[in-house]
């Protein structure tokens, strides 16, 4: 060990230089530090209270002191990581290794009053508006103007107020807007109901056009995410600017993971301003190194990120240490604590794999939700709806070709003129799946050859009506009988199903749902024959993209894609 080195030095060093600021360079940044010394030295100052730390083993330094704008010392290796995204900061600036980030102008907490009068704003315009525009064409005449003015405002105060408690106005909310705009319908559909029920209930509705209502309803969602996506854009290019000053995060860990979670998450994407970087000492494998002072190495080491939170008085503090590591997780908690600052664990890297977990309590016990069924008992019951109908209709409007169809493959060969083949649905459950019978063979066995171009088991009507999907079409009954749904993943022969299980990763979650007619693989030409490996490996990445962002208007897109898609009828064997 070097001398002068020892934990017990360290630490009377580390408090003589909290007791004692360094004095200023004469060349600085903003206020007077000079980034060569800071980089040469791998330290950062803070203000007064954290004027010059010295990097050690991996280090990293502060940056964007509340007081003034100070350097961010770093090694090589995670300069590179920020340095290749320097035009998502604020103000990015090299000299050998330090890095430094200017602050934004608006702090985000009072940026946040923007989006709430936006919303206001549309909604109560759009009342008005649609109101003026419908009376002048139906009735030439401005109407009860002030009557839809109320109505728009209480539309909006509806509306507001649940995005409040739910802290939808956060900047992360803008900055990820396609995922929110399920939960930002359902408040919509919320706040229409309560603000036509206290309408009814005040008996203020008499003068009020329910064609100009519905018209609010319609467009007032559509003029809230053209504005909140607007507003989405241009938050990012302010953050980028350094118009804005985003939520204000230290980070503190293992340097490797750190790297690790700075390259995966991209936080200054997604409303977050790194202002500083503390590292944990990890004595390498060789080091003698006792139990005691590796303890004391890592409470040197709370005391130098405890020290620059209180210096940079971050909003909130990101611990990325590997959970196994148990005392070190619970010692730094310990240490944060005593800190005004909200702390987060950062996520391992297997739960990158999740993209929808979630902290669940079960009566007294809380666990993490890594997964769930993909549609919930609302979403279930809102697509069999949609299933039955249209498969209802589709029997009804379809029925004289069918019968058409049925005719002629009657007449072309002897045989039957539906086939049932055996599949697996839901959860894996067989059962027998309806087709116009397209070949001259029923193959439903263990052995299925696939079709292929040229087939001579396909007869003439049958090459017809598998090149335009009609073959498809009395699935309708196994709609109805709810073993399929309109849309879903492809059913596979019970052959090829074990086949492709075995080679494919996650190839059985597409069991989780109820199989399709159609689907999103079949809509973007994954559909036909298999005969590789990549092309089953692409048509199960798009049926588990489906699964995890399922939407009534997706399953929609679909049946519309279904139709009028060339690549809806590519490789149709």
């Amino acid at each position: 060990m070097r001398s002068g080195s020892s934990p017990h030095d360290r630490r009377r060093r580390v408090k003589r230089q909290l007791a004692y600021p360094a004095p200023r360079s004469r060349r600085g940044f903003a206020h007077g530090q000079d980034p060569a010394a800071v980089s040469r030295s791998g330290t950062a100052a803070t203000g007064t209270n954290l004027a010059h730390l010295e990097a050690r083993d991996g280090t990293v330094g502060a940056a964007n002191a509340p007081t003034s704008v100070p350097a961010m010392g770093a090694s090589p290796a995670l300069s590179t990581v920020w340095a290749g995204h320097m035009s998502t900061f604020e103000r990015l600036d090299h000299d050998g290794d330090a890095i430094r980030i200017g602050r934004g102008s608006i702090p985000w907490r009072v940026f946040t009053a923007v989006p709430v009068l936006l919303d206001i704003l549309v909604v109560t315009a759009t009342s008005v508006i649609f109101a003026l525009v419908y009376h002048h064409w139906r009735y030439h005449t401005s109407g009860d103007v002030l009557s839809y003015l109320l109505i728009g405002g209480l539309i909006s105060l509806f509306f507001v107020v649940p995005n409040l408690v739910q802290r939808q106005y956060q900047i992360a909310a803008f900055t990820t807007l396609p995922r929110k705009i399920g939960g930002a319908f359902l408040i919509w559909n919320m706040a229409f109901l309560y603000a036509t029920a206290t309408i009814f209930l005040l008996k203020a509705g008499d003068e009020l056009s329910r064609v100009t209502v519905l018209g609010t309803y319609v467009f007032g969602f559509i003029a809230i995410i053209a504005a909140r996506t607007v507003l989405g854009k241009l938050i990012v290019r302010l953050m980028k600017t350094g118009v804005i000053a985003g939520r204000r995060v230290l980070l503190f860990g293992v340097e490797s993971e750190v790297m690790r979670f700075a390259r995966t998450y991209q936080p200054w994407n997604h409303g977050i301003q790194v202002v500083g970087m503390t590292t944990l000492t990890r004595p390498s494998d060789h080091d003698s190194l006792s139990h005691m002072i590796r303890g004391e190495n890592l409470d040197l080491d709370l005391e130098r990120a405890v020290a620059t939170a209180r210096a940079l008085q971050p909003d909130d503090v990101f611990v990325i240490v590997p959970w196994a590591d148990v005392d070190t997780i619970e010692k730094t908690l310990d240490s944060f604590m005593n800190t005004p600052v909200s702390i987060h664990l950062a996520p391992e890297r297997i739960l990158d794999r999740y993209t929808d977990m979630r902290i669940s309590r079960v009566g007294n016990m809380v666990s993490l939700n890594l997964a769930r069924p993909p549609l919930n008992l609302f979403e279930i019951g809102l697509k069999r709806a949609m299933d039955l109908v249209g498969a209802i209709v589709g029997m009804i409007l379809l029925a004289p070709f069918l019968l058409l169809v049925a005719l002629a493959i009657k007449l072309e060969s002897k045989g039957p003129v539906l086939f049932r083949q055996t599949r697996y649905g839901f959860n894996q459950r067989p059962f027998n799946v309806y087709k116009f019978r397209s070949m001259c063979t029923l193959d439903n066995g263990a052995h299925v050859p696939q079709a292929t171009a040229n087939d001579p088991r396909i007869t003439r009507v049958g090459r017809f009506i598998r090149r335009w999907n009609i073959d498809e079409l009395p699935q309708l009954l196994n709609v109805l009988t709810g073993e399929m749904s309109l849309v879903g993943p492809r059913p596979h022969a019970v052959a090829h199903n074990r086949s492709f299980e075995r080679r494919i990763a996650l190839y059985a979650r597409r069991h989780n749902v109820k199989p399709g007619i159609t689907g999103w693989a079949q809509v973007n030409g994954w559909r036909g024959e298999t005969d590789t490996e990549a092309k089953m490996q692409g048509r199960v990445e798009h049926d588990l993209y489906y699964i995890d962002n399922w939407t009534l208007w997706f399953d929609v897109r679909i049946l519309i894609l279904t139709l009028v898609s060339p690549k809806a009828y590519e490789n149709a064997r």
